[in-house]
């Protein structure tokens, strides 16, 4: 066994680092600053206040963070039918990418019974798959958050295991 190598500070748990090239860790939170991530879950809310949810009562909002520094916010849109509804998170990207947006650092995402932020609200099946379309699973952050002080940071990887991509066809 190996001495362990005493000018490393201690590791942060397996998921919260991220290899860089040279065999270097960057945490999370180094991607992303607190006042960052601070500031699009404070989007997020705004956003959802925007949402039309008679149906479900089940308000959501998102912002989306491009490698530009530009941020699109996004709220569920509900419909009669179901089927048509668009979660948060898709309208976000699909106004981003309708601007013509094609890079992407971070999404948080903020949502709950009539408003209220009890529980973090994590993206759906059809959310996480449209967001891996257009984004590194090993880097872009998903922002769960039930308020600015209080949220999870993780990778799109960690959300959507073994995911399918544009990469496969």
């Amino acid at each position: 066994m190996q001495d362990k190598d005493k000018t490393q500070p201690e590791m942060e748990p397996k998921n919260s680092l991220v290899p860089r090239e040279k065999g270097e860790l960057l945490a999370k939170h180094e991607i992303v600053s607190h006042s960052v991530a601070k500031n699009l879950v404070r989007d997020a809310i705004e956003a959802m206040k925007n949402s039309y949810a008679p149906y479900s009562h089940h308000l959501v909002g998102s912002a989306l963070l491009t490698k530009g520094k530009k941020v699109y916010q996004g709220c569920n849109i509900e419909n009669a039918s179901y089927s048509p509804t668009n979660c948060a998170e898709r309208t976000a990207f699909f106004k981003a990418i309708s601007e013509g947006e094609r890079e992407f650092s971070a999404i948080a995402i903020v949502g709950g019974k009539e408003g209220v932020l009890k529980e973090f609200c994590p993206p759906c099946g059809v959310c996480r798959q449209v967001i891996r379309e257009f984004v590194d699973p090993k880097s872009f952050l998903v922002i769960l958050a039930r308020s600015e002080e209080d949220y999870l940071i993780f990778f799109l990887e960690e959300l959507l295991p073994l995911s399918f991509g544009p990469e496969y066809l």
